[in-house]
């Protein structure tokens, strides 16, 4: 098959000829064989090659024991020399994140002795799985380690190794290994057993950028991007932490003080306004004291807010309070009070008013599906 995969003699080839020995219906496709191919199948954590095989689109490719098939949305005639294009963009896409990953992966394997036992192309970024715990204050180095083997533009050498190379040589692999083994090189980094297409050199990749750390199982998971991907969520996030200095008017690199000053002028802010609401929540419990049950509407107010409204009226009014906030059809509300259990009322209320909640026999909260006048008329049917 070694023959006939062109992409493993040319990981950069994008277009080439090839005659078709095979077409077979796939359900609504077609599985074509060609005599050699430069798209890749699916494997080893890399997706397929997408692309086109004269008119016809590839859009899967995989290995069927000694083919490769490529499913195609229409079918093409056995013995047709077609014009192979690959999707470039796919392609290197690909190329940049996997030997980036091996770098990566080299370098954890040497300094830490952990494994990567997890490799995922997402849309955007990819993950990586490892079976040890790497420190996450040791990420920042981590990162700039290998954005130095990118820079330094080494090359990169993938062969099939011969049985006696392979007995000598300390490959990383997360199995034993026999037969016609494929090693990829970044010299200084990682040697390691893998068939997946790769750069020429590593400058190709251009850059890394790790996003995330995380407690994985026995070991960590980290969410990485290199080359292309790194570039465009990096520009994506120059984007918004730019509208953030405007809106801060502080300069890029002082975005966070400033939101950290915001925030606690936010608290500063909620902690007075707290002490106003407790204020007028007493004035208006004062208002009402031996005045019975109570129904008040108040625009505005969190459930929290509205829970503690409730609770100081019900403390002097001698009944229960029935406290709402909301607008239009739908209303929160918090039932307070200090000697009826009010679950009785919240069910009949949830089943006329079209709510739902529940609670404590003196406190009951959750929301209605119904105007201030339902609610007003069915306290005053309730009042009969």
């Amino acid at each position: 098959m070694e023959e006939k995969a062109l992409y493993y003699q040319n990981a950069h080839l994008t277009e080439f000829t090839a005659t078709v020995t095979g077409c077979q219906p796939q359900g609504e496709n077609w599985g074509v064989v060609l005599d050699n191919t430069a798209f890749y199948p699916e494997g080893g954590g890399q997706g397929w090659d997408t692309g086109a095989l004269d008119q016809a689109q590839v859009l899967a490719v995989r290995e069927e024991g000694d083919r490769i098939v490529h499913t195609c949305d229409r079918p093409l005639p056995v013995g047709r020399q077609v014009r192979g294009r690959i999707d470039w963009p796919r392609r290197f896409d690909f190329m940049q994140q996997h030997t980036g990953e091996h770098i990566l992966s080299g370098l954890v394997h040497r300094r830490y002795g952990f494994h990567n036992v997890g490799f995922h192309l997402g849309a955007e970024t990819v993950t990586i799985d490892f079976d040890g715990i790497i420190p996450q204050g040791d990420l920042p180095a981590l990162e700039e380690q290998v954005n130095q083997a990118i820079w330094q533009d080494r090359p990169v050498r993938a062969w099939f190794a011969s049985p006696q190379e392979l007995a000598s040589l300390p490959y990383r692999s997360k199995r034993p290994l026999s037969g016609l083994v494929r090693l990829v090189e970044v010299p200084g980094y990682d040697l390691c057993a893998c068939c997946g297409t790769h750069v020429a050199r590593t400058g190709e990749i251009g850059l890394v950028k790790i996003f995330s750390w995380c407690k994985f199982h026995q070991g960590v998971r980290l969410e990485v991007a290199w080359g292309g991907r790194a570039f465009r969520y990096l520009a994506a996030v120059w984007g918004q932490n730019r509208q953030v200095s405007q809106l801060f008017s502080a300069k890029p690199l002082e975005t966070a003080e400033a939101a950290r000053k915001v925030q606690q002028e936010l608290e500063a802010q909620r902690y007075r306004a707290a002490g106003l609401e407790t204020r007028v929540f007493a004035a208006t419990a004062a208002a009402l004291a031996g005045k019975g049950d109570q129904v008040l509407f108040e625009d505005g107010l969190t459930p929290e807010t509205l829970r503690r409204l409730a609770d100081a009226v019900a403390e002097t009014c001698g009944g229960r309070c029935c406290g709402f906030s909301g607008d239009g059809d739908r209303y929160r509300y918090a039932l307070c009070s200090r000697r009826e259990d009010l679950r009785p009322l919240a069910k009949a209320m949830n089943q006329a008013l079209r709510g739902r909640g529940g609670g404590q026999p003196g406190l009951v909260q959750g929301s209605v599906q119904a105007t201030r006048e339902e609610i007003l008329a069915f306290f005053e049917k309730e009042n009969e």
